[in-house]
Parts: C-alpha cells; structure tokens; sequence
C-alpha cells in the first residue's frame, strides 16, 4: 500500500518540474530585488514607469510564452503563469504583464507574418508597452456596442474615438485597438489595428484614473482625433476579422486573470498564517482561537480548491482543450472565491487589516475588479449557461 502523505506537505502544480523551479527562483529573485522596493512609489505616481519594462525584457521576463522566431522565450504558458503568481501573491499589480502577453497573443494568433516580425520581437525586449483598447464609456462587455471607427483613407486608416479603462494605457507604446470599420455590420464590421503611440499625431492619452484598488496600475483613458494608421497595421490584413479575433483568444485572457486571483489568495492566506501567530489577544496568541483555526481552515481549502481548477486549466491550455465554458467557469468562480477568502484575511487581521500597510488590506482592494474585466462575472454565468444547452 502506499504511504500516506506527510503532514503539512505543500502542494506542487503537476506541471511544475525541476527547469520550472529553477525559473521560479530566478523569476522570484527578480520580482524581490527590482519590483517590490518600489511598488510604494509606484502606487503613489500611479505607474511603474518603463524602466521595469525594459530590465524585464532584459533578463527574458516578457513573452516568455511567444516563439524563439519572433524574439519570445520560447517556453509555454507554464513560464508565464510562474511569473504572474510571483508577482500576484506579493500584491504587485501595477505591472500589466498579462494585458502585454494577451496584446502579443493577438498579434501571434492572428497578424500577418510581417506584424508579428515588426512587433513581437520589441514586445519581449520590453521597447513596446502593450495595451488592449476595447473598453468606451458606452460600450464594455458588449463589445458590439463599439463606436470608434475607422475610415479607410488612400492607404491608411483614420481612426476617431476615445477609450477608457485601459490597462497600460499611460505606458503603452503598441496598442490593439478595436474599431468599427463597418458599423451596419454588427459585430462583423469589427475590425483591430496595431496602433504604434510615440509620436503619433491626434492621440492622446488622458487622466491615469482614480480606483479603488490597482494604484500603480496605469489605468487611463485614450482619444484618438483623426489618428492616421497604414493599412498595414490591420491585424491579420482584412477587415472584419475583429470579432472573431477577439472571442477566439478569451480563454487565454480568462485563465491568466483566474490563476491571477489564486495568487492572490494564496498571498493573502500566508500572510494571515504569519499576523495571527505573532498577534496576541486575552494571554494568548489569535492563532490558538477555534475560530481562528477554523477560518485558516476554511480559506486555505477555498484557495486549494482554486488552485487544483486552475492548474487543470492551465495543462487543457497547454493541451489546447481549455474551451470558453470552463475558462469562464475559472474567471468567475475563481474571482468570487477570491473576494470572499481576501475578506476573511482582513477580518482576521482586526483593525490592522484596514491599513494599507499590511499586504492583505491591498490583496483585498485589488481584487474587487478581478469580478468586472475580462468580462463581468455575469457575463461569465451567461456564457456558461449557454454551454449547457
């Protein structure tokens, strides 16, 4: 019979292995000695400035996913997933990693063998800041509500709209930016251009918006007034496309904001661990309370729970299994799971857990939007519901 299993020993992702571990030191190392003493700073300029994004791209840290041909790493989703989770468990949000991998995603999945030379081997060198610019004041999960519009115009597009809530968006210097090119098509009069920002005559980005959490985060709105674009820099080459290309790479933008919310818990679990076996109350320690312990009880299985579901997602990605149902079941379970546990950390910090300076008071702010982007937990519930049939 097989042993039984030690007690108290950690779990390990099944697709982590020994090359994996190495980079995680390695990635961990990095996150601690270039990113975490300056994320007070970053959180008060609102903005973690592009020389992290040029050192990251330096020690092969951005793209790690995208293939050696176009100046990627080389690896797969495991390398960025360790990234995201080194990152996300510490509360460093300001560093738009996964919008930048989801930005070369498109471009990999879907441009023209010419855009992904131009383009891809800058993103991984961190020399373009990528953003996705979807989001308009009136139009956010429903993307066919999309009013920026671009006109073709000899050879070039003009574009004319605004965006908001746009992540990366004071930084970015290569951007998605999704636009109607028909507008009495519907969603099929959708169409995404590869927008270069330096320079770039009629764009303008506006105010780095004030959250709720997220404060390094650059979150900006964008307007663009007769932005000239060549037609060169329509993804893929045809018009129309932009709805498709959108639905088709969900899953992948899903999954990173589900294992985002994993670390995030796991995060704020440890270091509630640590707060209530060094707080004392009555004589005793908080840890030596039955509600103490039945409440670490109670999270550290919720975020167990999240971690066994989003590492069968992360190995269907790498298998390319992961379907739009189960990756919405991930998003949305995963960040309402997220919500609640962070919740039971702060309560167990006491007053402590409602100041900024204890890492579990940021894992809680930062985590109220994980419900909102990517597509609004009820619109998750949606897709899903339509899965059923």
């Amino acid at each position: 019979m097989p042993s039984a299993p030690t007690s108290g020993q950690p779990y390990v992702s099944p697709w982590m292995d020994q090359d994996l571990t190495m980079f995680r030191e390695a990635v961990a190392r990095f996150v601690e000695g270039e990113m975490l003493p300056h994320d007070e700073h970053w959180r008060k300029q609102k903005n973690v400035g592009h020389e992290i994004w040029r050192k990251a791209g330096a020690q092969g840290l951005l793209c790690t996913d995208i293939p050696a041909e176009y100046g990627g790493a080389g690896g797969d989703f495991r390398h960025e997933a360790v990234i995201y989770e080194e990152m996300q468990r510490r509360g460093l949000v300001g560093f738009g990693q996964g919008v930048h991998s989801i930005c070369a995603h498109y471009i990999l999945n879907h441009g023209t063998e010419e855009q992904k030379q131009r383009f891809l081997p800058r993103m991984a060198q961190g020399e373009l800041v990528g953003a996705i610019a979807m989001t308009e004041p009136g139009a956010g999960s429903d993307l066919q509500g999309v009013r920026t519009r671009a006109v073709k115009d000899g050879d070039d597009y003009l574009i004319n709209g605004s965006k908001i809530f746009i992540t990366n968006g004071y930084l970015a210097e290569i951007m998605i930016v999704v636009t109607k090119t028909d507008p009495a098509q519907g969603a099929r009069g959708t169409s995404i251009f590869l927008v270069e920002t330096p320079g770039l005559a009629g764009y303008r980005v506006g105010r780095i918006l004030d959250k709720m959490g997220m404060q390094a985060q650059d979150t900006s709105e964008l307007f663009f007034e007769d932005v000239r674009v060549p037609a060169a820099n329509l993804l893929g080459g045809r018009e129309g496309q932009g709805f498709y290309q959108l639905m088709s790479d969900l899953p992948y933008e899903r999954l990173i904001v589900a294992l985002g919310g994993v670390a995030a818990m796991e995060g704020g679990v440890q270091a509630t661990k640590e707060y209530v076996r060094e707080r004392k109350a009555f004589g005793k320690t908080i840890s030596e309370f039955q509600n103490t312990k039945f409440k670490l009880a109670e999270i550290a299985t919720q975020a167990r729970i999240a971690r066994v579901f989003v590492d069968r997602c992360i190995q269907d990605l790498l298998e390319g299994k992961l379907d739009t149902a189960t990756a919405s079941m991930a998003k949305y379970w995963i960040t309402d799971t997220q919500q609640q546990v962070l919740d039971e950390c702060v309560q167990l910090h006491g007053g402590y857990g409602y100041m900024n300076e204890y890492l579990v008071t940021r894992l809680f702010a930062d985590a109220r939007v994980q419900r909102i982007y990517g597509g609004t937990n009820e619109i998750m519930k949606e897709l899903i519901a339509r899965s059923l049939g």
